[in-house]
Formats: structure tokens, C-alpha cells, sequence
């Protein structure tokens, strides 16, 4: 189950969701895997879980100051984007995620807004790209896939 990330139409804001993936013991968080989104209920308010969800957003908002560098440069440049986004933290919180299988996971979601992007505007694909590596280095530090 990968994460989903989800450019709002007319808005300078994304969306992602990411699930977890493999059970996180350091958060009390063993049994990822649902049968129904009732059961998620119940780790999402565990203290675990808004343990893993404050550590999200240490390590989110360190990434949001200073992004992961792209691994094509050039790629900002042809895209008609030199300068990289400014992104803040809209939201974060616990989601209940569906997996293809049938069971249910909990995950986080985030929304990320562009500051210096018009209002009415959507995403242009660098900063798309940029928020696909904030989210993957996120996922990354704390071992959520």
C-alpha cells in the first residue's frame, strides 16, 4: 500500500496520506492491520499513536524548512520552476486508510500548502515533487514503509 498524494484543484495545497505500513513497536502500534475502520478508531487515539503523530510533526516541520534536495536539479529548471516552494503545515492528524485487501490501516494525513503560490491556483509539478520527497523522507525517518 503505497502513500497517496493529492493535489487540490484551484488551491495551492496537497494532500497525502500515508499508511503504515509495518508495525511500529516503538509506538505500541503491533497490529496495523484492521478488519474494520472501527478497530483503526481505537489506535488512532491511542497514546502511541499521538506519540508517532507529535515525532510526524517534529521531523515534518524540520522538512518543510529544509527540504530534501531533488535528485535532478536541472529537473526545477525544466519545469519553469527555479526556486522552490515555501510550504507550511495546513494539517496533521491520524487517518484511517484502506488497504486493496479488504483490512484497514491507520496512517497519517497531511496537507501542505504553498505560501507563495496564487490562491486560486493549483500545484504546479515542481512543487508537486517537492512535496512527494517532503512526504517519501518523512515515511523514511520514521520507518513507516
Amino acid at each position: 500500500m503505497a502513500m497517496r498524494i493529492a493535489p487540490d484543484e484551484g488551491a495551492p495545497s496537497v494532500a497525502i496520506e500515508i499508511p503504515l505500513e509495518n508495525p511500529l513497536p516503538d509506538y505500541d502500534l503491533d497490529q496495523v492491520e484492521q478488519p474494520t475502520p472501527r478497530d483503526i478508531d481505537v489506535l488512532l487515539v491511542s497514546q502511541g499513536f499521538r506519540d508517532l503523530v507529535d515525532d510526524a510533526r517534529g521531523v515534518l516541520t524540520d522538512l518543510v524548512k529544509h527540504p530534501p534536495e531533488h535528485a535532478d536539479p536541472m529537473h526545477m529548471m525544466h519545469v519553469g520552476f527555479s526556486d522552490k516552494p515555501t510550504f507550511e503545515i495546513a494539517q496533521l492528524t491520524g487517518a484511517i486508510c484502506p488497504a486493496d485487501d479488504g483490512v484497514y490501516r491507520p496512517g497519517l494525513w497531511i496537507v501542505l500548502r504553498d505560501t507563495r503560490s496564487p490562491q486560486k491556483h493549483s500545484l504546479g509539478e515542481a512543487a508537486l515533487q517537492s512535496a512527494r520527497e517532503i512526504a517519501t523522507q518523512l515515511s523514511k525517518t520514521l520507518g513507516l514503509s
